[in-house]
C-alpha cells in the first residue's frame, strides 16, 4: 500500500488557530496528546459501556474502550501503510462527546434537545476540543488540525473545517477515518461478548447460535481441553478480533487496488461520492457474521431486561438533571452558566449534562434532587 493515500499535506496538517510547527513531533502526534491531557477524556473512566460504572471493576468503560479501539485500528492503519499517528488520535477522541450512561443517556439527552438542535455525540466531541475544554491561553477548544477534525465529523458539511485553509476540494473522509469507524465495531462487538458472560447476562450455550463465535470456540476448545473456561472464552474473542482485522485488512487491500485511487486527493474525491464501494470493508462472508453477531448482542443483551432496567433509569435521572437546571440554572457551575447568554440555555445544560460521568449523575439524582431514583 503505497503511504501517499495517508492523509498528509498542508490542508489536513493545517490549524485554524496558526502555530509553530513542533521540533520532536508530528502534527497528529500533537493533536494525540492534547486529546491524551484533556479532561474530557479522562472523564471516560467513569462513563458507561454497556454497564454502569459503578457495577463492577472488569467492566469496559469508554475510556478502556476508546484504548481498545485505538490499538485494533493503529495495525490496520499500520499494515494499510497509512498515518498511524492520525488513526490513533482520531480513535481516542472519537466518544469524547458521550454523555453518562452510554447510548440511553445519549436518547435521553437528545430527547430533551429536540427542540433546540439535537444531541449527538459525534457533534458533542467536535464542541469539546473546538469550544468546551479549557486549557490553553491563546485559544478555545484544544486546536486540532483540521485533519483531525474533519475525521472527527461524521454526519455535517467536512468542507467547512477547511472553508479558510485553502481553495482545495474536500469532499470526503480519509481512510484514516473509515478505519476507526470499523475498528470501533470490532472492538465493542467482541468486547461487549466478554462484559456479557462476565456479568451472567449472557451464557456460553447462547452463542452457540452465533457461527463466527462458534467456530472459533471449537477450535480453542479442541486445542486447549484443560485450561479453565474464562481462559477459553479470551482465547476465543482474541481468535475473533484477529480474524476481524484481518478480513478488514485484506478485503481493504483489494477494494483500495481496484478503486484506481492513486493520490491522496484521489481518496478525498473517492470517499466523497456515496455510490463508490467503502475504500474499508470487511468481505461480503465476514460481514454477514459481524451483522450476525450484532444482532445476536442486541436481542440477548442490550435488551436483556435488566440493562432495559437500568437505561430506564439513566433516562429519567437525565430527565431530571435536565429540567432541574432547566427551572434554575444557577445550579449550573460557574463557568456554564457564564455562557448562556452566548449560548443559550439549553445547550449549556446539554454540555454540562454530556460532560458528567455515572457517578457525578447519579450524585446529582441523589444529592441535590434528592433521590435515588
Amino acid at each position: 500500500m503505497p503511504s501517499i493515500l495517508a492523509a498528509q499535506g498542508a490542508d489536513f496538517e493545517s490549524r485554524v488557530f496558526a502555530e509553530a510547527a513542533h521540533a520532536l513531533r508530528s502534527e497528529f502526534q500533537r493533536d494525540r496528546d492534547r486529546v491524551v491531557h484533556s479532561k474530557y477524556f479522562r472523564r471516560l473512566e467513569y462513563k458507561t459501556q454497556v454497564f454502569v460504572n459503578h457495577l463492577g471493576d472488569n467492566f469496559r468503560t469508554r475510556l478502556t474502550h476508546s484504548i481498545e479501539v485505538a490499538q485494533i485500528a493503529r495495525t490496520v492503519a499500520r499494515v494499510l501503510g497509512l498515518s498511524e499517528d492520525l488513526t490513533e488520535t482520531v480513535a481516542l477522541a472519537h466518544d469524547m462527546g458521550h454523555p453518562p450512561f452510554g447510548h440511553a443517556g445519549e436518547r435521553a439527552l437528545h430527547e430533551k434537545m429536540k427542540q433546540y438542535g439535537g444531541f449527538d455525540h459525534n457533534e458533542q466531541t467536535l464542541r469539546i476540543v473546538t469550544v468546551l475544554e479549557e486549557r490553553y491561553p491563546e485559544f478555545a477548544g484544544l486546536n486540532l488540525t483540521r485533519g483531525t477534525l474533519a475525521s472527527l465529523q461524521k454526519h455535517a458539511n467536512i468542507p467547512l473545517i477547511f472553508a479558510d485553509a485553502s481553495p482545495a476540494k474536500i469532499t470526503g473522509h480519509c481512510i484514516e477515518a473509515l478505519i476507526v469507524d470499523t475498528c470501533d465495531e470490532i472492538a465493542y462487538n467482541n468486547h461487549d461478548i466478554d462484559d456479557g458472560l462476565e456479568s451472567g447476562h449472557l451464557q456460553l450455550v447462547m452463542l452457540d447460535e452465533v457461527e463466527l463465535w462458534r467456530l472459533h470456540f471449537a477450535a480453542v476448545s479442541e486445542r486447549y481441553p484443560k485450561v479453565k473456561p474464562k481462559i477459553r472464552i479470551r482465547a476465543t474473542i482474541r481468535a475473533m478480533i484477529n480474524e476481524m482485522v484481518s478480513d478488514l485488512i485484506e478485503n481493504s487491500r483489494q477494494t483500495i487496488e481496484k478503486s484506481g485511487v492513486e493520490s491522496f486527493a484521489d481518496v478525498l474525491v473517492y470517499n466523497g461520492n456515496a455510490a463508490n464501494p467503502p475504500l474499508i470493508a470487511f468481505s461480503p462472508v465476514m460481514d454477514a457474521r459481524v451483522k450476525q453477531l450484532k444482532q445476536f448482542l442486541f436481542k440477548n443483551l442490550y435488551r436483556h431486561a435488566d440493562v432495559v432496567r437500568m437505561n430506564e433509569r439513566a433516562t429519567q435521572i437525565i430527565f431530571r438533571i435536565f429540567d432541574f437546571a432547566k427551572m434554575d440554572p444557577r445550579m449550573l457551575p460557574q463557568d456554564y452558566y457564564d455562557r448562556i447568554e452566548t449560548m443559550g440555555a439549553e445547550r449549556v445544560i446539554a454540555d454540562f449534562i454530556a460532560g458528567m460521568t455515572d457517578r457525578y449523575a447519579l450524585q446529582w439524582n441523589s444529592e441535590i434532587l434528592g433521590t435515588n431514583g
